[in-house]
């Protein structure tokens, strides 16, 4: 029999790529729709709020697999509601439902990442430790609650955990001076920078920022392609082997911000500049259960996600 997967966050920047995934395998949709619309082949909209309940388990009703992606960043009136309220609505409708699969997206946030010092490489027994603010606060109730309902009522779960997602040219976007520094707010984007940066942004003068630590160290930092996260979510749907565990999935390695602005800068043809941020620590993923367990295999490395993001820019891509 055709399998149905219940959908949640359908509409955002995963959640696109996802229903591509389960379209692929062939998996009938039910996606809940709050303002976006939803559209696919064989996609069936229920449409109502994650906070109701009622919709919540009229979209899991009858699901094989059931994918949580909707959450909010730094809104203070809505992160409550959507990840905490809306997840445990999902728990409890997987609970009464008797689901075979329950896969919640959840993301590096959760364990602190280069917010606090990271002496060995971050692997799943690593606690879970939010930094200051609302989003990383919601991924660790929405694993905590997630971890309990599999305690309490046996819930299959498993938890993706990605590391910061890009795709098209998100990586330019990052490793711009001009889209980061805003000489009105100087702390955004990488924290505190010196005047003479703020009259290089002022001028127009783009340059390839290296961030560097509190030695003066450049930092090192662990990302993912979307690519890459599809192949691990593609690669648990219903695999009995993920079912109770979480999954840190990430690319193939930390890059290091030198080596990393030095090749844009020669792709480029932009100057490099350092910025301090002392307030951050270099980290990286391990991704050793991931790819022992599942078999992952991801395929971009920061090299390869420059050029990409780079042909996306040139409209190559």
């Amino acid at each position: 029999m055709k399998q149905t997967a219940a959908i949640f966050g359908a509409s955002g920047k995963l959640g696109r790529h996802a229903l591509a995934v389960l379209e692929r395998r062939g998996i009938a949709v039910r996606a809940l729709v709050h303002r976006t619309p939803v559209e696919g082949a064989d996609v069936t909209c229920v449409h109502g709020s994650i906070t109701d309940a009622k919709a919540v388990e009229e979209t899991v009703r009858g699901a094989d697999i059931v994918v949580q992606l909707a959450t909010t960043k730094e809104d203070s009136d809505t992160f409550f509601d959507v990840s905490v309220r809306g997840t445990f609505n999902i728990l409890e409708a997987c609970r009464r439902q008797g689901v075979k699969q329950f896969i919640l997206f959840g993301g590096d946030a959760a364990q602190g990442i280069w917010f606090y010092p990271q002496p060995v490489p971050i692997d799943e027994n690593h606690p879970l430790t939010a930094y200051p603010g609302y989003y990383a606060f919601s991924k660790v109730m929405e694993e905590t609650m997630t971890a309990q309902y599999a305690v309490q009522y046996g819930v299959p779960t498993t938890v993706l955990r990605s590391s910061w997602v890009f795709e098209e040219d998100d990586l330019l976007n990052h490793f711009s001076l001009l889209r980061n520094v805003n000489p009105a707010e100087p702390g955004h984007g990488f924290g505190s920078v010196s005047d003479a940066v703020l009259d290089l942004v002022r001028s127009g003068k783009e340059h390839v920022p290296i961030l560097t630590d509190a030695k003066g160290a450049p930092l090192r930092r662990h990302i993912v392609h979307v690519d890459d996260v599809m192949q691990a979510f593609d690669r648990m749907i219903g695999n009995p082997s993920a079912l109770g565990q979480d999954f840190n999935i990430a690319g193939p390695s930390a890059f290091d911000y030198r080596v990393a602005a030095e090749y844009l800068s020669k792709k480029l043809a932009l100057p490099v500049i350092e910025i301090p941020n002392p307030q951050y620590h270099p980290f990286e993923i391990n991704i050793t259960r991931a790819r022992t367990v599942l078999g992952y295999s991801p395929e971009n490395d920061f090299f390869r996600m420059a050029d990409r993001a780079i042909a996306a820019r040139r409209g190559e891509e």
